[in-house]
């Protein structure tokens, strides 16, 4: 019966888990809690293939307990209380470890009715998630649960994994394996164990007059290292990555990161995303970038990909290397704030709309002074209600372009 190399090859131990040492290393508290035999209900939360399940198994078998596994796309509480009545025909004396994986997938009153199964005692719940368990699983839950992060394996431990599966894959025969194929697919398989192993068995079962060689390996691993999901923690990852690399004026990051996002083929979150940064994050700065990154995103989209990437790639050095200012954020912001407090009052009736019959006479527009008839277009009037005439929201950047509009009306103003 054919069996998965991936199934031949999970570890056994604690100790042949490849990466996860902050979590299984000497030191790690996951470790230390195993090892102490009382396990508590956890939540494994990490990308596919890092490790999640075989942890679970792990556990189970140094615990003594029986170990169930269910998948939340298909099970349901019928199959918990299915496990349950199993355990009280005695057939797992230690008690059950139940394996919940993808928990995300189930709603909140099924995540409810799991409650009365883990408090009981009777079940021991890992539950195990891809989305971050912040935003996918309820609180009543998160209180009676322990979370773990996974991390995406790092390229020298996965080198040691493809080529212990390489070895195992190709076995007695002899079969050439080519220089470099082994650190292509750690490399390109972005911490994802169970897709290298995957690539391995693939180019064995594959293997040609010339073995296994690294062409081969590039294709078989091609866009395997972009791990993205339009609605997951992924995609807002990137783009929070990308976004703060241009505010922090690095632009071979900001570089990196737009790359990322056109090669899922997201070419539309990069462009809105550059829109609102060019706005929050360069903003009065250098205003004139808005006008550029918006040609730039509309360019984009007239090329389409690939050619999309060089107006885009042009608009993201702009603006990395450009002057920052927030000021105009800051300043909505704070006049938002007031707006939303309720701070608001009655427009002065001097700026109110006077263009209709009758308006003199309720006082509108009596006042008004046009500001373009007097020296340099300004003349003293108030303009915000009186219950804000005090208020206080736009501070000049420390920028040039700020300061020069700065000394303009310090000097109109007579404050100079």
């Amino acid at each position: 019966m054919y069996q998965p190399l991936a199934d031949k090859i999970r570890p056994k131990t604690l100790d042949d888990v490849v990466g996860q040492q902050h979590l299984l290393g000497k030191d790690g508290l996951m470790r230390r809690v195993i090892e102490s035999g009382n396990i508590p209900n956890l939540i494994f939360y990490g990308p596919s293939g890092v490790g999640k399940t075989t942890v679970a198994s792990i556990i189970a078998k140094q615990t003594d307990r029986k170990l169930y596994h269910l998948n939340a796309t298909t099970a349901g509480i019928a199959d918990i209380k299915a496990i349950i009545d199993e355990l009280d025909t005695l057939l797992a004396p230690n008690g059950a470890l139940v394996y919940l994986d993808e928990i995300q997938y189930f709603n909140k009153k099924q995540q409810q009715s799991l409650l009365e199964f883990i408090e009981t005692g009777k079940i021991t719940l890992i539950a195990s998630t891809t989305e971050n368990p912040y935003f996918y699983i309820y609180n009543a839950i998160l209180s009676r649960c322990t979370v773990f992060e996974f991390k995406p394996v790092e390229a020298p431990d996965m080198q040691k994994a493809v080529e212990r599966a390489l070895a195992l894959a190709i076995g007695e025969r002899n079969i050439p394996v080519e220089d470099g194929v082994c650190a292509h697919i750690a490399q390109a398989v972005s911490g994802d164990v169970r897709k290298a192993v995957g690539a391995v068995e693939l180019l064995v079962l594959g293997a040609g007059e010339n073995g296994v060689t690294l062409a081969d390996a590039q294709q078989a691993a091609q866009r395997s290292s972009m791990r993205y999901d339009r609605d997951g923690d992924s995609h807002y990852d990137i783009l929070s990555a990308f976004h703060k690399s241009i505010r922090g004026s690095d632009p071979d990051a900001a570089l990196h990161y737009l790359a990322r996002l056109l090669e899922a083929g997201d070419m539309i979150s990069a462009a809105r995303r550059m829109l609102v940064i060019a706005a929050e994050d360069v903003g009065l700065a250098y205003p004139q970038c808005m006008p550029v990154v918006k040609a730039c995103v509309d360019s984009a989209f007239q090329l389409g990909l690939p050619e999309a990437r060089i107006p885009l790639a042009e608009a993201v050095i702009l603006m990395a290397t450009a002057p920052k200012s927030n000021s105009a954020a800051a300043a909505i912001e704070a006049a938002q704030a007031d707006v939303r407090a309720g701070n608001t009052g009655d427009i002065p009736a001097h700026i109110r709309d006077a263009h209709y019959s009758g308006a003199a006479k309720l006082g509108r527009g009596l006042r008004y002074r046009y500001p373009h008839d007097f020296q340099n277009h300004w003349t003293p009037q108030q303009y915000l209600p009186d219950a804000l005439r005090q208020a206080h929201y736009y501070e000049f950047g420390p920028n040039k372009t700020e300061q020069a509009a700065r000394a303009y009306w310090d000097k109109v103003k007579g404050n100079a």
